[in-house]
């Protein structure tokens, strides 16, 4: 019975100690997870490209690189973006960033900043490196940067009717110069306000395509969502066709432009992309004077010569030819 006694304080006494070093050591007889011992292995699953900074001749791409990583840790893990010219084939810009050690199954961003100049269209490649070995590469095209606008996004507005961005109405018309009111339609489809914008039309004649007129409209801004309709007055030689071009610059680079046609001349019309054949040009209607009309010459010189036949009328010839026919036969006599 004593050693029962004996045996079972034991027993509890165990217990007690068992208990209290789980409290006092908490997980000292858990085991730890197993170590991932798999080797880690990263991939390029997906690339999305966006405008960051815009300035006057460059516009930052913001390219995001997607990992998609399984595995253990990989280290020595890198991104290369280049910016290779789609009609060149040359390359433009290279930027490389080092990505952190990745562990586990996931996924992870890796974003790159490439400055390019603000014109034609580029071929952006993305290479993921891990220890120095090429593991994975995407390729995208992106093309118009030079229409990227920091803020909003102004464009000559596209009218489903078909009707032209650029519209006129004659404001004053006179026997040999007319005064043209012309506006175009400009619209902001982007998120922000555009800023200050300009408008440059220029009238050039239809057969020649000398510049008759030249004007520049500043637009202070086009609130998001918004059209505005910036119009000018313009004088040119009356009896022509014109084109009416329009040119859109935000900070001195041209964004859009647009085209329309003016028929002045009653036997002509002409559209914004036909070919017209002479209407008889005179040049010097479209050289700028102080302003008084020159006297234009008549076009055969202002004289006339009888129905068009120099030298002897036909009565004068008929009587020519009997005379000398009547000489002729008296001699011969």
């Amino acid at each position: 019975m004593r050693r029962e006694r004996v045996l079972a304080a034991g027993i509890a006494a165990l217990l007690v100690a068992s208990a209290v070093t789980m409290v006092a050591v908490p997980g000292v007889f858990a085991d730890d997870e197993p170590a991932d011992v798999r080797p880690g292995h990263a991939d390029i699953r997906e690339v999305t490209i966006g405008a960051g900074d815009v300035s006057g001749g460059t516009v930052t791409l913001e390219v995001t690189s997607y990992l998609r990583h399984v595995g253990g840790t990989s280290e020595n893990v890198s991104v290369l973006v280049r910016a290779v010219g789609v009609d060149s084939g040359l390359v433009e810009t290279t930027r490389e960033v080092d990505v952190d050690a990745i562990s586990g199954d996931r996924e992870v961003p890796v974003e790159v900043a490439l400055a390019v100049a603000r014109e034609g269209g580029y071929r952006i490649e993305t290479v993921l490196y891990s220890d120095e070995q090429r593991v994975g590469s995407v390729s995208k095209t992106v093309r118009g940067v030079g229409t990227v606008q920091a803020g909003g996004r102004a464009a000559f507005h596209d009218f489903a009717a078909g009707l032209p961005s650029v519209q006129y109405s004659v404001a004053d018309a006179g026997p040999d110069r007319t005064a043209l009111d012309v506006s175009t339609y400009l619209t902001n489809s982007g998120a922000a306000s555009t800023g200050s914008v300009s408008v440059e039309l220029i009238v050039r004649q239809a057969d020649s395509n000398i510049v008759a007129a030249r004007t520049t409209i500043d637009v202070s801004e086009i609130p998001s969502g918004e059209t505005v309709a910036p119009n000018a007055t313009v004088t040119v030689p009356a009896g022509y066709n014109y084109y009416l071009d329009a040119v859109l610059r935000k900070d001195g680079v041209v964004v859009d432009a647009a085209r329309s046609a003016a028929n002045l001349d009653p036997q002509e019309r002409i559209t914004a992309n036909a070919t017209v054949r002479d209407v008889g040009l005179r040049v010097e209607d479209f050289e700028r004077t102080d302003g008084q009309d020159r006297e234009q010459p008549l076009p055969d010189g202002g004289e006339s010569s009888g129905g068009g036949v120099p030298g002897f009328g036909p009565a004068l010839a008929v009587l020519a030819v009997a005379v000398g026919a009547a000489i002729a036969w008296r001699t011969h006599s």
